[in-house]
């Protein structure tokens, strides 16, 4: 169908240092750092991107770096945990050494989750990740493509988003909410936890609930998720979800242009934001495959300010392909 939500765009994260987490996702994790720019709506704030080779839609993890934010503390109504698929079972015992000689902070076994294999990990931040195998990947939606300069091999490099884990303390809201509003369907359930799935897509379109009443409500900051953002086809099929979202009561951003997408943003419930983003342009129209990710770029709006911008922004990943500044 036209209007249907086709499963993740992108999981939008916090962070305590774009330097480290720089280092972190393309030295450790070997994801392709495609766009450096910033928070259009606090331009103190960087906002980074890491993808497959090309910026495929399903594989984008993007960071900010709020000036002076907190840590984070995990709770209810939260997107706990992000997960990305590997390509095969055997990719963990490649993982497992890696993140062994890297000191990446990880789980000691593999564990299943709805059949699916996984292993826990962080970052510096104690942000929590999860790498999950691809077997058995009951649909097609958002696999990337390697990246040609990874420090990972490909046949064992991160190919895409796998369900994310959201923490939960009212299962009807939600379950509303993903069902009868946004058009996915509830594919497994054991005791607490639901896996939803949008548009038939497999692991990289599902969403994974856990409810619990036991603990208290999450509070945002560095090491947890900001947002995530599911996709959508087009402008049109954007405008429809506006609208479609605006007659049911929901308090939402309306159009965003964003440059590198289109987005809608809005709150199912309180402490978790959704966005729908529309698949393109993509992020390679302002800078060339081989520029990406080492000059700031600016949508051009905010062009006039990269004086005031840069002076406020800590430089790293330098470029110097066209006699650039440390930006």
């Amino acid at each position: 169908m036209a209007n249907t939500i086709r499963g993740m765009h992108h999981l939008t994260t916090i962070t305590s240092s774009a330097p480290k987490i720089f280092e972190f996702w393309t030295e450790t994790l070997g994801l392709h750092f495609i766009k450096k720019t910033v928070n259009q709506d606090d331009v103190r704030t960087y906002h980074l991107y890491f993808t497959d080779d090309m910026g495929t839609a399903g594989t984008i993890l993007t960071f900010f770096d709020f000036p002076g934010i907190q840590r984070a503390i995990h709770g209810t109504d939260e997107i706990t945990r992000t997960a990305f698929r590997i390509p095969s079972d055997a990719s963990f015992d490649f993982w497992i050494k890696w993140f062994d000689d890297h000191d990446v902070k990880h789980a000691d076994a593999i564990h299943e989750e709805f059949g699916a294999k996984y292993l826990n990990f962080e970052d510096f931040d104690g942000q929590l990740y999860a790498l999950m195998s691809n077997e058995g990947n009951p649909g097609n939606w958002a696999t990337g493509e390697p990246y040609r300069n990874s420090v990972i091999p490909a046949e064992h490099q991160i190919v895409g988003f796998g369900p994310q884990l959201l923490t939960i303390n009212n299962e009807n809201a939600l379950d509303l909410i993903f069902k009868n509003v946004l058009g996915a369907k509830e594919v497994a359930r054991e005791g607490d936890d639901v896996l939803y799935e949008f548009d038939n897509g497999g692991y990289g379109s599902q969403v994974h609930t856990h409810l619990t009443r036991l603990i208290p409500r999450g509070l945002q900051g560095f090491g947890n998720s900001h947002h995530m953002a599911f996709t959508v086809d087009d402008e049109d099929v954007l405008n429809y979800w506006i609208n479609r979202l605006r007659q049911l009561g929901f308090q939402d951003s309306g159009f965003v242009e964003r440059y590198y997408f289109k987005s809608e943003y809005f709150r199912p419930t309180p402490g978790i934001l959704l966005e729908l983003a529309t698949n393109g342009p993509g992020f390679l129209q302002d800078e060339t495959y081989e520029e990406a990710g080492h000059h700031l770029e600016l949508p051009p709006f905010l062009e006039p300010q990269r004086e005031a911008i840069q002076a406020n922004l800590v430089a790293f990943n330098s470029g110097t392909e066209s006699g650039s500044s440390e930006f």
